[in-house]
């Protein structure tokens, strides 16, 4: 696929989350310098999860082959479970983006109505800065999924996380400047190019940039999928705090500020729904002295706060699979305000979603969905 050309070129675009999906991806985690006391916590939560969504639409897990038996014992029969190398399991930045089309290809090349984006990926900021050392499997697991697939796939050089963009499959991306154009990321790039790059393969018209993530998201240099999502074309959630003296406050007011001054591609003026964010949140002594620190994954210490959101929910076909931190008032308030948001949908609740949190991500973060083709 290497010779075709730009999506754009060919006629694909990035659906939205919420138009319906063929299929949803995610990995298993193991690593035991990123998930305590050997993953066996997240593995529960993460078959959790899988089972949610596979109530829904269809649902892989990969595994890797040392992990494979544990996986498929822990699953239920309707959940798929392929073996695939990774080096963690955060398949919404190390999966592909996927994109779809209706047209002919104005190349004329007899292409598929569903192809997948193979971003560059360096474990979120490479050696220096990224949070592990070796990323030679996650490299390959985009290509990996759209071979099994048999889908076409567009490769690009630009270094880009699922997780740092948000569409209305309108036109319109979300995306944050904290990480986009972080120096660890494209360091030769500038805004205008990287913009450039997102339309010709994102399929959209317009990026609206918000200047900085959810404060804590040190891991990712501020991912929007932490904080800020489309609830439909014209609506989005932003996660919110009225703490003025919590650190993320004027993070939320500044983001507040640009989306409220802004329009989509389509010239319309958006409503901001305020999701409050749990907590705070920190990582307790416990849960820092169950990970493994042997110097090739950034330190968990005790006393970090988390990047706890609830904007980090998975949109299935008809089902809102979102994180529940053990914080009564915000995860009750995360759901009424997710219900009212999504009302033809059912939000279903993942008890115990602070140990995704622990390690970085999470429910939006470890998994990626296929669109569906009519």
């Amino acid at each position: 696929m290497e010779d075709i050309g730009t999506p754009a070129e060919n006629g694909y675009w990035m659906p939205a989350e919420w138009e319906p999906h063929s299929h949803c991806w995610l990995g298993w985690p193991e690593r035991p310098d990123n998930w305590r006391d050997n993953a066996v916590p997240a593995q529960n939560v993460f078959a959790k999860v899988a089972t949610a969504i596979s109530k829904f639409e269809p649902v892989t897990v990969c595994a890797s082959p040392t992990q494979w038996t544990n996986a498929r014992s822990q699953l239920p029969p309707n959940v798929r479970v392929v073996e695939m190398s990774m080096n963690d399991s955060w398949f919404r930045d190390s999966g592909p983006t996927f994109v779809v089309r209706k047209n002919v290809s104005s190349l004329g090349a007899p292409l598929k109505s569903l192809a997948g984006i193979d971003w560059n990926f360096n474990s979120w900021g490479g050696v220096d800065d990224g949070c592990y050392t070796d990323w030679s499997h996650d490299i390959l697991v985009s290509r990996k999924i759209l071979e099994i697939e048999k889908l076409p796939r567009f490769p690009h050089s630009m270094i880009l996380e699922g997780g740092s963009i948000h569409v209305d499959g309108e036109g319109t991306c979300l995306t944050t400047e904290e990480c986009l154009l972080n120096k660890n990321r494209n360091p030769h790039m500038s805004k205008e190019q990287i913009e450039d790059n997102l339309k010709e393969y994102l399929g959209v018209q317009k990026i609206i940039w918000l200047p900085r993530g959810l404060h804590g998201d040190d891991d990712t240099n501020g991912h929007i999928d932490n904080m800020c999502c489309f609830v439909k074309p014209g609506v989005v959630l932003l996660s919110w705090t009225d703490d003025e003296s919590d650190p993320h406050y004027e993070r939320a007011l500044e983001a507040l500020s640009v989306l409220s001054n802004a329009t989509d591609a389509n010239g319309r003026k958006l409503e901001v729904v305020k999701l409050h964010i749990p907590g705070p949140l920190y990582m307790t002594d416990e849960e820092s002295a169950g990970i493994i620190q042997d110097g090739e994954a950034k330190p968990r210490e005790p006393g970090t706060r988390l990047a706890a959101s609830y904007v980090n929910f998975y949109i299935a076909n008809g089902g809102i699979i979102t994180p529940q931190f053990g914080d009564k008032k915000w995860d009750d308030e995360a759901v009424r305000v997710l219900s009212k948001a999504f009302p033809d949908y059912e939000v279903v609740k993942i008890e115990g979603a602070r140990e995704i949190v622990l390690a970085g991500g999470n429910i939006h973060c470890i998994t990626q969905q296929q669109p569906a083709t009519k």
